[in-house]
């Protein structure tokens, strides 16, 4: 027992020397304020600003964008083109909705033509169900009206808002559909 006493006290003494011995932070305090010393930050200078030279409006014998007379030609385009939109969906508002009305285009098929003596008659598949339709008869979500009836296609006038949100007129076709062989 008095040998490994005296063994971990060797060790102790050791270990108290060791931590007592310098730890080279001197040095890394020195290479710090070298590092400090040899910087030396790059700057690049700015350019001088430009001279402004400001130059007077030579728009004398041009039209004034702001005047009273502009603006009021422009209020009466707008309002006319108002009320010819409003003329054009009025109509379509008023009138009692047709059955083929609740349902897409693309979901309707021609299937069939009847030359009847009443007049051309389609034959339209939607749902699984079979609907005759004739000239004048409307179908779809866009007020659609059928306007010609072929033994290959139906066409039809449609209303609808494009991107600036007035209504516009455009035409669709309905084709026949052919059966599966």
């Amino acid at each position: 027992m008095n040998r490994f006493f005296k063994v971990s006290l060797l060790f102790g003494l050791l270990a108290l020397l060791t931590a007592c011995g310098t730890s080279g932070e001197e040095e890394l305090q020195e290479w710090i304020a070298e590092q400090r010393a040899t910087a030396r930050p790059r700057v690049t200078p700015l350019t001088e600003p430009k001279d402004f030279k400001p130059q007077g409006y030579g728009g004398d014998g041009a039209l004034d964008p702001f005047a009273a007379g502009r603006l009021t030609q422009a209020l009466r385009r707008d309002s006319a083109q108002i009320a010819s939109n409003a003329a054009l969906i009025a109509p379509e508002m008023a009138r009692r909705k047709e059955p083929l009305e609740a349902f897409p285009l693309d979901t309707m098929a021609m299937v069939g033509y009847l030359d009847k003596a009443s007049g051309p008659t389609a034959l339209l598949k939607v749902d699984g169900l079979i609907y005759p339709v004739k000239l004048g008869n409307y179908l779809g979500l866009n007020y659609g009206k059928i306007v010609k009836i072929t033994e290959n296609a139906v066409q039809l006038r449609e209303i609808v808002q494009d991107a600036s949100g007035d209504w516009v007129e455009r035409q669709a076709t309905l084709d026949l559909q052919e059966g599966k062989k």
